[in-house]
């Protein structure tokens, strides 16, 4: 892996990501559509120490006969505050553990990043 040149900061393994945080309840809709999504999500850049700052969507239908309970989803994202994981690792880590949670295939995760050395970036794990 690279080394950043000039000052890092330290970060958490990727270990302290807590799906043990994920709580669901049972709801039976398989076609309904459910849009989830905040401007508070967070994670460290493994290259830098640095934070990336974005945005988090979580569309999915709840074939599995469950919906994510947001509290639980709030205090799980929040584990990824201090984690060093890059941003295109974040949203499939994000996907694979909802994906479980909720049983459903139906569901993609998109994280809109904010700028960083002047590039934008935008990742999409899953199909609806």
């Amino acid at each position: 892996m690279p080394t950043a040149d000039g000052k890092t900061f330290e970060f958490e393994e990727i270990s302290s990501i807590r799906t043990d945080f994920l709580e669901t309840f049972d709801f039976e809709s398989p076609d309904q559509y459910i849009k989830t999504e905040t401007s508070e999500f967070s994670a460290v850049c493994p290259f830098s120490g640095l934070p990336d700052f974005g945005n988090l969507i979580i569309e999915y239908y709840p074939q599995g006969g469950k919906c994510v309970e947001l509290k639980s989803l709030k205090y799980y994202m929040t584990s990824f505050r201090n984690v060093g994981i890059y941003q295109e690792a974040a949203t499939k880590r994000i996907f694979k553990d909802l994906s479980k949670t909720l049983q459903t295939k139906r569901m993609r995760v998109t994280t809109l990043y904010q700028p960083r050395g002047g590039f934008v970036t935008t990742c999409i794990e899953g199909n609806l």
